[in-house]
């Protein structure tokens, strides 16, 4: 019996994000996007949350591999997770309807930020949720196209 095709193996790698935390002071997040830079890794997505004492910096980047192996070896204190990136084919006007789905799935939305990068010149949403399964299957039978990390690393 041929062997059960896994999703990475059907839909390509899945985006991987990072939450970076950095001390709250002036050129913190420059130093981290210049080093990424000087690694050839393209900063894809970028959202920030301030408080007084630090920032978590989430990241997607072209080549999440490579951004994990600097990020340890820069002792760049940091988290890893999975994330579902879709495409909005009508722009803004798309947003309602992409959350509509996730409710009728019953899929919580813990946070959201969109890309910087339009690939085939859509709008990109990246969506951190309950349950990356259950949100990327809704999301595509109602339309909407979700992308892998081969998708926004071309």
């Amino acid at each position: 019996m041929p062997e059960a095709l896994t999703t990475e193996k059907i839909d390509g790698p899945g985006v991987r994000h990072f939450s970076v935390f950095l001390d709250n002071k002036v050129g913190a997040l420059l130093e981290v996007v210049r080093m990424l830079g000087e690694n050839n890794i393209i900063v894809l997505a970028l959202s920030i949350q301030d408080s007084a004492e630090s920032s978590i910096c989430r990241f997607i980047v072209s080549d999440p591999d490579r951004a994990e192996f600097l990020f340890e070896e820069n002792d760049i204190p940091h988290s890893v997770s999975e994330i579902i990136v879709t495409e909005l084919k009508e722009g803004a006007a798309d947003l309602p309807n992409v959350l509509a789905a996730l409710l009728k799935a019953e899929v919580n939305v813990q946070f959201s930020y969109p890309l910087l990068i339009r690939p085939r010149g859509r709008a990109v949403l990246a969506l951190h949720v309950d349950d990356n399964e259950c949100a990327s299957s809704v999301l595509r039978g109602d339309g909407f196209p979700v992308l892998n990390q081969t998708d926004l690393s071309r």
